[in-house]
């Protein structure tokens, strides 16, 4: 099949479409890929080892110091609909027509097509043009049911399907204009729920979360899968294991890790704060640290044999060789510190992190999230030191890691599109 795939983000959403194209085309099929990365443009300098082709639009859609200002605006809005909607107005919008012409040019050019659930400019151009998507979740949230719901509560199904009918009126309000307006350019009817006509397609939804994370729900239907973490090997931009970071880990005592990935503050003052932070929590938890950060030289931060400070690191290698990781609840973080069989510390950002925290918790891998407008280094370190002292807490990680050792995301998702659409192309051009 020739497969067009299409996704928007930071780096957790854009290195799970790289994962599932690398293994669409290992399986014989011809992919390509447009990524849209809000704050990087170092997609331009990647490279596919098997041969996909990859396009990047409009990359970065914010400059760096916008990005600070957007991001910490969004940290401050208690209202997940107002932080939403902050989100997307500035670090989607103004790429949107760009990746809808992205997205039209691959309509033309594949059989089936794969995007983000989030952003909808493909599935748009996909049904305008009559042929199969395949929308990709990043976070079960977003998916509806009887039986659950991002928010706890205790009146069962019943307030499931009410919260779930108020969730998905509020979301429609919030952000069903754009989808609508890009319908209306190909005077297409508008879409009245954003969530079951574009989040989801009825052709295929692949859930991209470990089932140990997301079992799947017993009223979902058969167009709804779960695949399992979409993974892939680590990637040159991720860094290497080598020099420093090798040789903090071999000196002494497994390693706490601290990162808020894209989160990070790239303005001096801003991460000499951070950096601040996670440095007094590290001395007062009595640990040794590895503490992610872009510029900690900069900032006036020198690695010693205690805390070193790198500005990237294989995860995939550096995780499993920690007693603990302290991060800020990306789906692709939570997923990668869980594989290695470690407890998480979570400090969100935004709400979708928070919802990560408490999945966590629940499985019994992490404490209560904390949220990073009220996070102190006392409050860090309490929680850091909870994760590396609670036996129980590092067993639980353990016995989940296992479990998700045995899973395939990728190969399942690569399954369920061949079966899905292999023998089906001609009936359905």
């Amino acid at each position: 099949m020739k497969i067009g795939m299409q996704t928007w983000g930071s780096h957790g959403d854009i290195r799970p479409f790289l994962a599932l194209a690398e293994g669409l085309q290992a399986a014989g099929h011809d992919v390509t890929l447009a990524i849209t990365c809000v704050d990087s443009a170092a997609y331009a300098a990647v490279t596919s080892a098997s041969g996909v082709k990859l396009r990047v639009i409009a990359s970065p859609v914010l400059a760096p110091e916008e990005a600070e200002r957007i991001g910490a605006e969004a940290c401050r809005m208690r209202n997940p609909l107002e932080q939403m909607a902050t989100l997307v107005k500035h670090c989607y919008a103004p790429a949107e027509d760009a990746m809808f012409a992205a997205a039209r040019a691959l309509c033309g050019e594949s059989d089936v097509l794969i995007g983000h659930y989030f952003t909808q400019p493909l599935q748009v151009a996909a049904e305008y043009a009559g042929k199969p998507y395949v929308s990709v979740l990043l976070s079960h949230a977003g998916v509806p049911s009887a039986f659950s719901h991002p928010i706890h509560h205790p009146f069962g199904k019943l307030g499931n399907r009410f919260m779930w009918w108020l969730t998905r009126t509020a979301l429609h309000r919030t952000i069903g204009h754009y989808p609508n307006r890009l319908r209306s350019s190909l005077q297409m009817p508008p879409t009245r729920d954003v969530v079951m006509d574009g989040w989801l397609s009825r052709h295929l939804t692949l859930v991209g979360i470990s089932p140990q994370i997301c079992g799947r729900q017993p009223d979902w239907p058969q167009s709804i899968q779960v695949t399992g973490f979409l993974d892939m090997p680590n990637m040159q931009l991720e860094g290497q294991l080598g020099g420093a970071l090798a040789a903090f880990l071999d000196a002494g005592d497994a390693p706490v890790y601290v990162t808020t990935g894209s989160w990070m503050p790239r303005d001096v003052a801003l991460q000499t704060n951070a950096l601040k932070l996670m440095t007094d929590a590290v001395r007062l938890a009595g640990c040794r640290a590895i503490i992610q950060s872009p510029d900690a030289q900069a900032c006036g931060f020198v690695s010693g044999d205690r805390i070193l400070y790198t500005g990237a690191a294989p995860h995939h290698l550096v995780f499993p060789r920690c007693r603990a990781v302290v991060h800020h609840g990306g789906a692709g973080t939570t997923q990668s510190v869980t594989l290695a069989g470690k407890p998480s510390v979570v400090v969100a950002h935004i709400s979708e992190q928070e919802h990560w925290g408490r999945e966590l918790q629940r499985l019994g891998c992490a404490g209560k999230p904390l949220h990073v407008r009220s996070v102190t280094p006392q409050k860090l370190a309490a929680h850091m030191t909870h994760a590396i002292r609670t036996p129980a807490m590092a067993e639980r990680a353990q016995a989940v890691a296992r479990a998700m050792a045995q899973e395939n995301g990728v190969a399942e998702a690569v399954r369920q599109i061949e079966q899905r659409f292999t023998h089906r192309l001609p009936a359905m051009a």
